[in-house]
């Protein structure tokens, strides 16, 4: 079986995990979690270039012990080290690591204190109200816990929409391989930019579907098929994402190719409109009885139902319809619009490269300006800054700035928002820097009103400047911060400070809907890599499928401007 990158890094990943639970020195989890994200989102794939004999590149963080284990992991499909540790802890551990919200930390909670060791013990917990009372969990963890198992209990399964991609990518490529084919093309909640999918649906193009078919069901990848027909096809891949083919004529393709993008609900208003025009609207075209309209493009289905072309990421139900009804959609914003990274890590605190390196690959791929945001000192376990620290880094961004051609370093710190809504460092350092992010980084599970008073207190600092990754969410791991999100975005606009939609997979915060709310508020975003090593600005691409479902164009967006508009902005928010 073709092993992906997303395929070491999540053995990568379980690793730290059970490391974790095992109560294994911190710096030696934290070098496999950041092995498991430098890997996941590495460019090139890592097994392909072992299997052809190639060297693998000189990757920040990854030493000759963690190479030699992509090499078996590449060769078996397995990590030795990785079973060995599933010996000596129970056999459910990793079963609960895998029930969205509960991290290794809870997980050891929940072993050490109420000896839960399975899916059983967890329910019967959660469902005796036991769980609450454990330090750090509550009713409302607990509440999340039962319905995270109702999930896992339905079967569904939903992948990262960037790990999904290394599957469907390579599948897709392989269909189009197939002689015969036109196109083919990933639909459903992928191509419209979910942060999570359950299945992928391709659709292809064909004269002849019988090649095409064989090659789907006969793909090294695939462990079961579930279904095949002359022209669909179900399947499921031996990591679990189950893919639907249909293969249709080139004359359908546009309607197919709308009616299987979804969502469910846009097709439902789709299909409604066209039933009010006298006409009737399938995945076979438009049509006036038996008389085909439209049909080979998406566009010509849209312009038959009396609309412009909509963008898959808008197709929700959320308004999208009516609104092309009044007139011109918004033009989201692309990659190609941002023309800086206002959040970044180097080896001052918990990034894998120098200042130099993030700037030079910054530069490369096409940003002009990078601002350098280390972690504030409350988080020694990543080296955070404290105040002698970073003046010493402003100088040496100073030194670097005069060399430098192609792209401007900016000051900057991700600094701590404590539980009383203060800042994590003194206001004569922070009044000297270019902007100041502010996070929270603990005490997720306050109250909402105090949550949304400790937001409220930190943007009221006279330096603020952003508020990063604001609801602290964690895909599969941690839910969103409970608070007045309303309320938190309106003060922002009051004090001009902005908010941001960090990039990273794991994240994606600000959520879509929120982003919406900032922009009919006013309030400007900031898509940001929050990047850690030279491959992380990559995850840029990410943050624009999450702003572009948010509704947002360039205008929305902070660093959609050149640097000598952005200094005003941020200017007006210090002092």
């Amino acid at each position: 079986m073709p092993v992906h990158n997303a395929d070491i890094a999540a053995i990568f990943e379980e690793i730290a995990d059970l490391l974790e639970i095992q109560g294994a020195n911190p710096f030696r989890v934290r070098a496999y979690r950041n092995a498991a994200r430098t890997v996941g989102e590495f460019g090139r794939d890592l097994a392909t270039m072992i299997a052809r004999g190639q060297a693998l590149p000189k990757i920040p963080g990854i030493g000759e012990d963690l190479t030699r284990k992509i090499h078996e992991i590449a060769d078996t499909g397995k990590s030795s080290f990785l079973e060995r540790l599933h010996k000596e802890l129970p056999a459910a551990i990793t079963e609960l690591l895998h029930i969205p919200g509960l991290g290794p930390k809870k997980v050891k909670a929940l072993y050490d204190q109420l000896r839960v060791d399975s899916i059983e013990d967890l329910r019967a917990a959660a469902e005796s109200g036991r769980i609450r009372d454990l330090p750090g969990f509550g009713e409302k963890t607990e509440q999340h816990i039962l319905e995270a198992l109702r999930v896992r209990a339905d079967g569904t399964r939903r992948f990262k929409r960037p790990v999904a991609a290394q599957y469907a990518e390579a599948l897709a490529q392989a269909l189009r391989r197939v002689p015969g084919v036109g196109r083919v093309e990933i639909a459903g909640s992928y191509r419209r930019c979910r942060e999570t999918v359950g299945d992928i649906d391709l659709l292809a193009t064909a004269g002849d579907s019988g090649p095409v078919m064989a090659r789907f069901t006969g793909y090294d990848e695939v462990a079961e098929v579930l279904s095949r027909g002359e022209t669909r096809a179900s399947v499921v891949l031996k990591c679990g994402l189950q893919v639907d083919l249909r293969v249709v004529p080139e004359a359908s393709y546009g309607a197919a190719l709308a009616y299987f993008t979804g969502s469910k609900a846009h097709n439902i208003v789709l299909r409604r409109r066209a039933q009010a025009r006298g006409l009737k609207l399938n995945e076979y075209g438009v049509f006036r009885g038996e008389r085909a309209l439209a049909g080979e493009t998406e566009e010509s289905v849209y312009a038959a139902l009396g609309l412009p072309w909509i963008p898959p990421e808008l197709r929700e139900d959320r308004g999208e319809v009516e609104w092309a009804e009044r007139g011109p959609l918004p033009e989201l914003v692309t990659r190609a619009d941002l023309k800086g990274d206002l959040h970044c890590h180097t080896k001052a605190s918990d990034g894998a490269n120098s200042i130099r390196e993030m700037a030079e690959a910054a530069r490369t791929r096409g940003l002009t300006y990078l601002a350098i945001t280390e972690h504030s000192q409350r988080l020694r376990m990543v080296h955070g800054l404290d105040s002698t620290r970073l003046l010493k880094q402003m100088d040496e961004i100073d030194r670097l700035n005069a060399e430098l051609t192609g792209i401007v370093l900016l000051k900057g710190i991700e600094v701590d928002i404590l539980e009383d809504g203060s800042l994590d460092l003194p206001d004569d350092v922070l009044g000297r820097l270019d902007l100041v992010v502010g996070a929270v980084h603990g005490r997720f599970d306050l109250p909402p009103a105090k949550q949304t008073a400790r937001l409220l207190k930190a943007m009221d600092h006279p330096h603020f400047t952003i508020l990063a990754h604001p609801t602290t969410r964690e895909l599969d791991r941690r839910p969103p911060m409970e608070a007045d999100w309303l309320r938190v975005i309106r003060h922002a606009r009051g004090r001009g400070c902005y908010l941001e939609l960090d990039s990273q997979p794991d994240r994606l915060d600000l959520l879509d809907t929120w982003c919406r709310v900032a922009k009919e508020e006013g309030v400007l975003v900031a898509i940001d890599s929050d990047a850690h090593s030279v491959h992380d600005f990559d995850d840029l691409e990410w943050g624009i499928g999450q702003a572009r479902r948010g509704w947002l164009t360039a205008a929305d967006v902070l660093n959609s401007r050149g640097l000598e508009a952005l200094r005003p902005l941020l200017a007006r928010t210090l002092g």
